[in-house]
């Protein structure tokens, strides 16, 4: 994980549950916790583009379902905004599980729609399975 020069606006939370956009088996995701996260005291963790997050799979094969995995979000719905001052915005919230940390391998073959171009520089393994990046 490398960082970015972006500060995306963080719109997902720690409850919220999100598609999963690539063919690992999994379908929805509920976000338990935001890796990096730091803020005041008792203030819910948010999750934006290219952030790691821990959570439950909620709906997808059986062998996905209830397993806790890491997931990287590739798309916010939130607006946020570029250092060129170009405002980019997505259709849904969607994430891609992650196999290996250490090397941010993604767990599918395929990532399904755009990816922010966000996530590409943060984790290059997963923007070489991005069919667009936006």
């Amino acid at each position: 994980m490398r960082p970015i020069k972006i500060n995306p606006v963080r719109s997902i939370p720690i409850g919220a549950v999100i598609n999963i956009a690539d063919n690992s088996g999994a379908r929805k995701l509920k976000v338990i916790s935001v890796k990096g996260f730091k803020a005041r005291t008792r203030q819910l963790g948010c999750a934006g583009v290219a952030d790691l997050v821990t959570g439950t799979v909620v709906a997808g094969n059986q062998d996905m379902k209830h397993n806790v995995v890491q997931a990287v979000i590739i798309r916010q719905k939130k607006e946020y905004a570029r250092q060129d001052g170009i405002r980019v915005s997505f259709e849904d919230n969607a994430g891609a599980i992650i196999k290996d940390l250490k090397l941010g391998t993604p767990k599918g073959t395929v990532i399904k729609g755009p990816v922010a171009k966000e996530v590409a520089l943060r984790w290059s393994q997963v923007g070489k399975l991005a069919s667009i990046l936006l």
